[in-house]
């Protein structure tokens, strides 16, 4: 007997499925897990660069 839900019988299709809803919720809450987390270090040639560019910005 072939089990048949929604009109698919395949379960590969099945796993298939079953696959891209996991990895959309996983995409989601590792983005929700990680918003905004800002570990990115902040180094002093950075903060020329834009005392810089204020500087080009004001004179234009």
């Amino acid at each position: 007997m072939v089990m048949t839900v929604l009109g698919i019988s395949d379960p590969s299709i099945w796993l298939v499925y079953l696959l891209c809803i996991l990895s959309a919720l996983f995409s989601l809450i590792y983005g929700l897990v990680n918003w905004n987390k800002g570990d990115e270090e902040v180094y002093p040639e950075d903060k020329k660069w834009v005392e810089d560019e204020k500087k080009v910005e004001e004179t234009l």
